[in-house]
């Protein structure tokens, strides 16, 4: 075994560690109450009591017995967890101990546990301005890891633009089920708005925004030549300079803001997570807000 599957298999190694001290059962109760399953399916048949729904009586059985009984339904809980993982270039930033790609890694294997531990079926998509990997959705812990692995290992090829519009698109040629999905990216594309509000009209999108604090903020370290990691564009930026500190934090907060809003419009849940910040927090977060609202 060469270094770098040595290097490969230790991440997801740890990341198996981490996130497994993470789940406990509240989680996975919280996941399991804020999901709903894809409709409901019959159950059993019992004496119909007053107050009953009539609508609900089983004709079938009540004539054959001479008793009135009623039919009961029960949610049919299986769901399909489909995550879409940007590994485009700007993915393999990190200002911090880890790359965004290994915190997008790190969330999707959360959520991916999560769902396993309510028998829910997984897949994935990788995606830059190409489809990199899809994995069909199925069931077992095996298929976290292979997730996970996937992930990290695309992190060596990361390259090219984000293209989210090829990522739906493909999405929705290969699932045609309604699935949960989670769009895991740092969104730095455009014209893809139209085609997300679509999708998720037909799915239940949940937005994964990933960010690096460096993105927010420039530190004051004079002149520094930064570089496009999706287009290889170099600038020469004086960092010294408070005015373009300035801009340069307006235009991250406007596109943050503009991102939240699309999401909002679109009744589109989102978890944003920053690389250097704990995320169990806005995880367990987003499920007690998706339970309230069922």
């Amino acid at each position: 075994m060469d270094g770098r599957v040595k290097d490969l298999m230790a991440r997801v190694g740890k990341i198996r560690i981490l996130t497994r001290r993470l789940i406990d059962d509240q989680l996975a109760g919280d996941y399991h109450s804020s999901f709903k399953g894809q409709g409901v399916e019959f159950d059993e048949v019992r004496p119909y009591v007053p107050g009953d729904d009539v609508r609900t009586i089983d004709w079938n059985v009540t004539a054959r017995t001479g008793t009135p009984y009623i039919k009961r339904f029960a949610e049919e809980r299986e769901l399909t967890v489909l995550f879409l993982v940007d590994v485009s270039g700007s993915q393999g930033y990190g200002s911090v101990a880890r790359s965004k790609m290994e915190l997008a890694a790190e969330v999707t294997a959360l959520l991916a546990m999560t769902a396993i531990r309510n028998q829910d079926k997984i897949g994935l998509v990788l995606f830059s301005d190409r489809i990199v990997k899809y994995i069909p959705p199925r069931k077992g812990r095996d298929s976290v890891m292979r997730l996970v692995r996937e992930v990290l290992a695309a992190e060596d090829a990361a390259g090219g633009r984000t293209d989210i519009s090829a990522a739906l698109k493909f999405l929705n040629g290969v699932q045609k089920r309604k699935s949960v999905v989670f769009l895991v990216s740092d969104f730095q594309d455009s014209g893809y708005e139209r085609l997300l509000a679509a999708t998720g009209r037909h799915h239940d999108v949940i937005g994964v925004p990933v960010c690096d604090p460096a993105e927010k903020e420039l530190p004051d370290v004079g002149l520094v030549e930064l570089e496009d990691p999706e287009t290889g564009e170099l600038r020469i930026v004086d960092t010294s300079d408070s005015r373009v500190r300035a801009a340069f934090a307006a235009n991250a907060e406007r596109e943050t803001a503009e991102l939240l809003t699309l999401f909002k419009r679109n009744a589109i849940d989102v978890l944003p997570v920053e690389n250097g910040r704990p995320y169990i927090g806005a995880v367990r977060g987003l499920f007690k807000r998706r339970a309230r609202k069922r």
